[in-house]
């Protein structure tokens, strides 16, 4: 039987049940959401200096989905941090990465977690990918007041469908607005250089370590046009962070690995 919480405690002030711990939060608890009534403090002429990050992107291959990020964050021209994380595993068969302004997309993929590992505590099964994205999508729509007012997130969701045996690519808008991606999709500041980089470089069914090297290539190519993107940083061995999510669930790509491929991808490039 699966657990279910005292009445007091469900979400639906009428006593039915949603496992949504998202809704419960709304309903019970919405000081614990991001919130921001009226305009944000600077006006147009002060901005508030807020950081972003950028660039992520998400490519299918035969066994499954590469999903990836670059790690730094920006403050205007300014670089805020080198080591953010903007690719998170969701659940043991999906992977959320996040672009936008830094403090909302974290909260959004720390919530997202909670959401899905709540929800399947609760029914005592997960829920289906593409329930696992229109609940993303309602997330990113609770966000719409926000985003109005310069605090955008857009995320990628990626799952492996155990069912059909493939892997899932779905994309956002500002707005909650969901798409599915059958090969590939990058956004962020860098989004557009990286997505022309996969589309040369995708075929269908593509072996893992050719996806892995047409991912790393795709940022490459994003850090040398976008400010916003960082390239690999050999010195202070900061490389962009890669899970694979595949029929055996999520796997980190190691440092070393990806440090092996941008050598070889600079390599060529330099004719050595």
């Amino acid at each position: 039987m699966p657990f279910r919480f005292p009445d007091r405690l469900l979400p639906d002030p009428s006593g039915g049940w949603n496992p949504s711990f998202v809704d419960f939060l709304t309903t019970r608890h919405p000081h614990l959401l991001t919130r921001w009534e009226g305009p944000l403090p600077g006006g147009e002429e002060a901005p508030l200096p807020v950081t972003h990050g950028t660039t992520i992107l998400a490519l299918r291959y035969g066994a499954g989905v590469v999903i990836a990020g670059d790690r730094q964050a920006t403050e205007g021209m300014q670089v805020a941090a080198r080591r953010i994380e903007k690719v998170y595993k969701a659940d043991g068969y999906s992977a959320i990465a996040i672009a936008g302004v830094a403090g909302p997309c974290l909260e959004m993929a720390r919530l997202f977690q909670t959401e899905l590992e709540h929800y399947e505590k609760l029914e005592g099964a997960e829920l289906s990918n593409e329930g696992k994205a229109n609940k993303l999508a309602q997330m990113v729509k609770m966000n719409l007041p926000l985003a109005m007012q310069g605090l955008i997130v857009i995320p990628i969701f990626v799952g492996y469908d155990r069912r059909r045996s493939e892997g899932k690519i779905f994309k956002y808008d500002v707005t909650g607005g969901r798409y599915e991606e059958t090969d590939y999709y990058a956004t962020g500041s860098g989004g557009r250089d990286a997505r022309a980089t996969m589309k040369k470089l995708y075929r269908h069914d593509l072996p893992e370590a050719e996806a892995l090297r047409a991912a790393l290539e795709a940022l490459y190519d994003a850090a040398e046009e976008d400010i916003g993107t960082a390239g690999p940083d050999f010195v202070r061995g900061i490389f962009p962070t890669v899970k694979t999510v595949t029929s055996s669930g999520i796997a980190d790509v190691a440092d070393a690995e990806i440090r092996s491929i941008y050598e070889g991808i600079i390599g060529i490039r330099k004719g050595t």
